[in-house]
């Protein structure tokens, strides 16, 4: 951690910038909480970040996550972590049928809420644990969901951390 906390504001954000879904504003605000003392206070400077972010921005930071298995954000380019991520669950080998069922209940989700659904797919059972959660979580209420989706952006970037900061 000595060498994070060395880091000037500017390369804390360029090495760290991709943890949030193109939100690099967070860690440039967490940033300034340093010294860290290890990699869960840096993780928890990161979500006080977004707890104290305004509804707009906690809005933004979830409508910047692609959609899973959606053909039009893999053209657009994913992220190097996502797509990485998504490849992790299978999401990138989905049959016509999981495709069609990925984007009818992506389609029903953003209707409902807004924003993209958002899951920790490293921890979320393959595509079946997805596509479950999917269908649990539409029948949440906007709030629980908006708490839900914030919590599951938690555990992604708790993730990303440890990639980087074993």
């Amino acid at each position: 951690m000595d060498e994070v906390n060395a880091l000037s504001d500017e390369a804390f954000v360029a090495r760290f910038g991709f943890l949030f879904e193109h939100s690099p504003w967070i860690v440039a605000a967490a940033a300034k909480a340093r010294p860290f003392a290890d990699v869960a206070a840096m993780h928890a400077a990161l979500l006080n970040v977004v707890d104290a972010a305004t509804a707009g921005q906690k809005l933004a930071l979830l409508q910047a996550h692609p959609k899973l298995a959606d053909k039009a954000a893999v053209a657009a380019g994913l992220t190097r972590e996502s797509a990485s991520e998504q490849a992790s669950a299978g999401l990138d080998q989905l049959t016509a049928e999981e495709f069609e069922r990925f984007h009818a209940l992506n389609s029903a989700y953003d209707a409902r809420f807004g924003f993209p659904f958002i899951i920790a797919v490293r921890l979320a059972g393959g595509k079946a644990g997805i596509l479950k959660a999917m269908e649990t979580r539409l029948d949440n209420s906007p709030k629980a969901e908006l708490a839900t989706a914030l919590t599951e952006v938690g555990k992604i970037v708790r993730l990303r951390v440890e990639d980087v900061l074993p």
